[in-house]
């Protein structure tokens, strides 16, 4: 499909898009061919330290998501359809308590994914704490939405990056690889095939974001990276179309699950059955935005927890029989299944007592959650705790264990911390001396929303022992 010229101020813009990417993003390896099966940029799995949170948002015939790294550093990547204007991504950030995006990443500008970039980038820039910076491909779109966005960027003067396959993304704690788009651009320069592909890899686990790529971009990647698209983790390019998830794709990546970001009744029939029979062909569970609702990944580097809103089929072939879940919906996520080893995915179960090598029938106690604080919640941020309690009659070692939040925030007990049997130990949000009975987060923000959450408590091997919800 031709692009029609943009006006003389978008080409400006646009030409300062493509300055700041040859100077500002970092270039990890070059390659002179787009066809070479190897790169220099090879990603390798690496010790994991924390918890790598991946929520897919429910935004109707788009896609949206959002990652929380290890050291709180987060990412968005699109930001939904034109037709809400973000709405529904500003929502859910804002629930969520995200109050900067370090990495605004937009995997092409075709206004179904770009619908929120403006509301997105005039809220965290007034009212929040800002975007670090912008990844874009660089391919102009002659839509208003694609003006308006440009229009965020250029008020406030937020960095903007043209990035392409090779290039880097300093994300805190997660190997990010940018695999796409190729040097140069593919297809005459059409958007959905010159997609930003992303592997987001943590520990052992690993998620491959390839926006709407389709059969041409899906080919080269196939041919320039090979092995290295195995992810545990597919996002279903172009919303389950059958133009994209090629059959080559799909057993290149090898996911344990594929997920769909599309409409319910999509006009475009995606996920389209064509898809959804090369998933079932290949034993690959499917989440659906439109029948799961929200959908976050938790990675411990181990293995993989998948939670969404509402129970639904994973098997393909039976997706469309899942009840349909309107963007917005709300309603906490709850963990559905689990992939890879060293993890209990059932809630409630006992903890070990010894920072978790020996189990044990006693265990830790979620006493009481107190999400709402006194007054404003962001000036009393140690009036907002998580009170826990040793029921057992044998003392606790917790060193090194966990407590996460659905989107993945992560407190870690100090070293050597333990509980003594029938104690009690309230963890603050905010900032303060550590005690026998009064521990701090040390978060500038609140972590536990006051419409409902879950604390998720993990031992020092990463097991789950402990996941309530509160609404």
């Amino acid at each position: 499909m031709a692009i029609q010229a943009p006006s003389l101020r978008t080409l400006c813009l646009v030409l300062v898009v493509v300055l700041a990417g040859c100077s500002g993003a970092t270039q990890v390896s070059e390659t002179s061919d787009p066809g070479a099966t190897t790169s220099t940029s090879t990603a390798t799995a690496t010790a994991a330290n924390g918890t790598v949170a991946v929520h897919f948002i429910n935004v109707g015939q788009s896609v949206s998501t959002l990652i929380v790294g290890p050291t709180g550093e987060t990412m968005l990547v699109d930001s939904g359809h034109f037709q809400d204007d973000g709405e529904h991504v500003l929502a859910y950030l804002q629930a969520h308590n995200i109050e900067r995006i370090d990495y605004m990443v937009v995997s092409h500008n075709d206004a179904d994914h770009i619908g929120g970039n403006a509301a997105v980038i005039d809220y965290y820039e007034t009212e929040a704490n800002g975007i670090g910076a912008i990844y874009d491909p660089g391919i102009a779109a002659s839509t208003q939405t694609y003006e308006r966005y440009l229009d965020a960027v250029e008020e406030h003067e937020v960095t903007l990056y043209e990035t392409r396959a090779g290039d880097s993304i300093p994300f805190g704690g997660v190997d990010t690889q940018v695999m796409g788009p190729p040097a140069p651009y593919l297809e005459n320069e059409a958007r959905n095939e010159n997609s930003i592909v992303l592997k987001l890899t943590h520990g052992e686990t690993s998620f491959l974001l390839t926006g709407d790529a389709e059969d041409d971009q899906e080919a080269q990647l196939i041919d320039r990276y090979g092995d290295q698209l195995k992810a545990t983790v597919l996002k279903a390019g172009h919303h389950g179309s059958s133009s994209s998830n090629s059959e080559g794709l799909l057993d290149a990546v090898d996911p344990k699950t594929v997920i769909i970001s599309s409409d319910y009744d999509s006009q475009y029939g995606h996920p389209t059955d064509e898809v959804l029979q090369r998933l079932a062909d290949r034993s690959i569970s499917a989440y659906w935005t439109a029948t799961h609702g929200d959908i976050v990944l938790l990675s411990d580097g181990q293995s993989v927890s998948v939670r969404t809103q509402q129970a639904a089929p994973t098997d393909p072939t039976s997706l469309r029989a899942g009840e349909a879940i309107s963007p917005g919906s709300g309603g906490a996520v709850v963990e559905r299944e689990t992939f890879g080893p060293g993890r209990v995915s059932t809630t409630q179960t006992a903890v070990a007592t010894d920072g978790g090598t020996t189990p044990s029938d006693t265990g830790l106690i979620i006493e009481t959650v107190n999400a709402d604080a006194e007054g404003d919640d962001r000036d009393n941020l140690n009036d907002e705790y998580v009170m826990f309690r040793n029921s057992g009659d044998i003392e606790l070692n917790l060193s090194g264990w966990t407590v996460t939040d659905e989107a993945g925030k992560a407190y870690t007990f100090p070293d050597g911390y333990t509980l003594p049997p029938g104690a009690t130990v309230t963890l603050h949000t905010g900032s303060g001396t550590d005690t026998e009975t009064d521990l701090y987060w040390g978060s500038g923000s609140p972590i536990w929303n006051n419409g409902g959450d879950t604390v998720t408590v993990r031992n020092s091997e990463g097991d789950v022992v402990r996941a309530e919800t509160y609404e």
